[in-house]
């Protein structure tokens, strides 16, 4: 290696091989570079640093394929289910768990900070979020509805603040970890401004290694390996020419597995607001396929293309885009797949008419899974969800079977076409 502080000539171990190879490897010298910054960090404590988002009165929403949640900044946390196909009254079923019990959710921690900011520094408690252990900051919330499984004590939370830079606030995901316990995570920028807080990537320092007198230049396993490698960049499966376009730039990995949360295998959801376009233009583009919906927070990110494609995809500013193919969009398996199937569902309207609540549709021969060694694929629920936003998406993920999975997509814009669904469900532009 160039000479430098990094690395120096006496650090070094050898390494033999099964095969009686010798190497010299120089190791790099580890120093966290943030340690300095944080020694000198006279900022606002990680309390101040949230506390607009309580003054705020701020609420944060998580919808899942039955609960949605419902995190009012130091105020409560609500887990709720709206029942509104009779046509009558709205009934919705609601749990507390959690409330705030005293004024100010951050003083008490805080205090304690100022007070010995020693052991506050050791005490930063971390949690590990998608393989990575991340620090975060708690806040207690008791005094929910009462457990009937605990002899009516209250439900409590701990609230899990982290500190994402592009986030809104958004809850990446909710755990009941022992009976009427729970833990909320909150992606939040305000945290980041605390160097104690910030995400940080495991640095990766290269190992240099040179063959010793009558060792190879480089392992003859290794090289092995390496054309093990090179064969095994050949494509799963024959991609027609329309989709190599599309796909040719992308590296396939399923290394990451999805994240548990509750009785669910979830993977992630989200609320983005996707298009200026007027009503009848971004129909036409979606239901054609040229208009993709993307959604999700946390590792993956999700794009649904109508009757085209469902990838899911990582982007990280060193490794690049990693892009997984849930599944593809055949009209003969789909429609193979509805006979066995309910590809529509109806609710009655108060006048006594029938209309669409939701449509679903097969996407299958994606790429192959690990665990199964067959195709992953899934089922595309498409729902009318009103907002006050005429352009909001919410997209969640669940994988009931492994690499099997659910699309929930809900969206005003569904609410216009879910009456042109014909018996496959398949959808077309009104009128």
């Amino acid at each position: 290696p160039t000479t430098g502080v990094l690395y120096k000539e006496d650090n070094y171990i050898i390494m033999t091989t099964v095969d009686k190879e010798k190497y010299k490897c120089i190791l790099p010298l580890i120093a966290s570079g943030n340690e300095e910054e944080e020694k000198d960090y006279k900022g606002p404590t990680p309390g101040e640093l949230l506390e607009p988002l309580f003054k705020q009165s701020s609420c944060s929403y998580r919808i899942e394929s039955y609960w949605t949640y419902e995190v009012c900044h130091g105020k409560h946390i609500r887990q709720y289910h709206e029942e509104k196909e009779t046509g009558q009254k709205i009934n919705i079923q609601e749990y507390y768990l959690g409330n705030m019990m005293i004024k100010n959710p951050l003083s008490e921690p805080d205090q304690e900070e100022k007070e010995n900011p020693k052991d506050s520094a050791k005490e930063i408690p971390t949690k590990n979020i998608e393989g990575q252990m991340t620090p975060y900051y708690p806040v207690e919330m008791g005094n929910g509805t009462p457990c009937s499984l605990r002899q009516n004590l209250p439900r409590s939370s701990t609230v899990m603040y982290i500190c994402h830079p592009e986030a809104k606030h958004e809850i990446l995901s909710v755990a009941e970890v022992t009976t009427c316990e729970y833990e909320v995570v909150i992606l939040t920028p305000l945290l980041c401004n605390h160097p104690k807080y910030r995400f940080r990537a495991s640095p990766v320092n290269d190992i240099f290694c040179q063959s010793l007198p009558g060792s190879p230049l480089k392992p003859h396993n290794l090289e092995q390996l390496e054309k093990q490698q090179e064969m095994m960049k050949m494509p799963f499966r024959r991609v027609k020419e329309e989709e190599m376009h599309s796909t040719k730039e992308e590296k396939f990995s399923s290394i990451h597995k999805p994240v548990a949360v509750g009785s669910h295998q979830l993977l992630t959801v989200g609320t983005t607001h996707i298009s200026k376009l007027t009503d009848d233009q971004l129909i036409k583009e979606f239901l054609s396929g040229s208009y993709c919906f993307h959604g999700g927070v946390g590792w993956w990110k999700y794009e649904f293309c109508y009757g085209k494609y469902v990838h899911q995809y990582h982007e990280d500013k060193e490794s690049g885009k990693t892009s997984v193919v849930v599944g593809t969009w055949s009209k003969e398996e789909h429609i193979e797949w509805s006979r066995k199937n309910a590809a529509r569902t109806y609710y009655l309207r108060e006048d006594g008419t029938q209309t669409v609540r939701m449509v679903s549709h097969f996407y299958g021969n994606g790429d192959v899974c690990d665990l199964t060694d067959k195709p992953r694929q899934v089922t595309v629920k498409l729902k009318c969800k009103e907002s006050d936003s005429p352009h909001a998406v919410t997209i969640y993920m669940l994988e009931p079977h492994s690499c099997q999975y659910i699309l929930g997509v809900e969206s005003p814009v569904i609410c216009k076409i879910l009456d042109t669904a014909d018996e496959y469900g398949l959808l077309s532009v009104p009128g």
